[in-house]
């Protein structure tokens, strides 16, 4: 038996407190390898889940394309922001479902339909210029999954171009809906803006507009 069909056939780990009571941040000590129901997830996405399971037993250091809108969304952000968006979930927040990292940009595992309204919830509030437009990925649309265990356990992380920063490890993840991903995206935008740029939702002041000194009017 391979070492990775004995790590598949582990059993789940017990379930963690509430995210919202712990002020951790997941990229530093959470699990990076993908659990069998972790696994078994992310093949409930697939057309033919049991075919995408056995694909994985065989090449588990394989990256996998699987389609969105069913199982999960994803979005997709800069890493940077990504990270700082992560810090404000776990930390403030309710916390993260699966996030993965690839080519330069932070994969968002979230609620399906969270592609579709995302857009629209920071367009509407205004506050879509101060944030990075993220790449929402939803029903029609397909992502590349990080291998379920990385090729070399001792290459660095920054060498990998695909990788899991916290990895499915249930059947059932909790997955973030717009809403909490809207209030993170704001959240960073303000503390990067600083004292600067104040990020508002009402429009900015005319600046041509004048100005008449009514203190004095009775």
């Amino acid at each position: 038996m391979s070492a990775r069909q004995t790590h598949l056939s582990e059993p789940a780990p017990a379930p963690a407190a509430h995210p919202a009571a712990t002020a951790r941040t997941p990229l530093l000590d959470h699990a990076t390898v993908v659990t069998a129901d972790g696994a078994s997830w992310l093949a409930s996405a697939s057309a033919y889940p049991r075919s995408t399971l056995a694909l994985w037993e065989s090449r588990p250091h394989a990256p996998v394309v699987l389609p969105c809108g069913t199982a999960f969304d994803v979005v997709s952000v800069p890493a940077v922001f990504g990270r700082r968006m992560l810090d404000r979930l776990w930390e403030e927040g309710p916390g993260s479902g699966p996030v993965a990292a690839h080519r330069g940009r932070m994969l968002i595992f979230a609620a399906p339909g969270t592609a579709q309204r995302l857009p629209s919830l920071l367009a509407w509030e205004e506050w879509s210029p101060a944030v990075p437009a993220p790449l929402c990925h939803g029903t029609g649309d397909a992502v590349t999954v990080p291998p379920l265990a990385p090729a070399d356990e001792n290459t660095p992380a920054e060498r990998l171009g695909s990788r899991w920063l916290v990895a499915p490890d249930t059947r059932n993840p909790w997955l973030p809906g717009p809403e909490a991903l809207l209030w993170a995206s704001v959240r960073v935008a303000r503390a990067m803006a600083g004292a600067a740029v104040r990020v508002s939702i009402f429009p900015p002041a005319d600046q041509g507009a004048k100005v008449y000194d009514v203190s004095r009017r009775r």
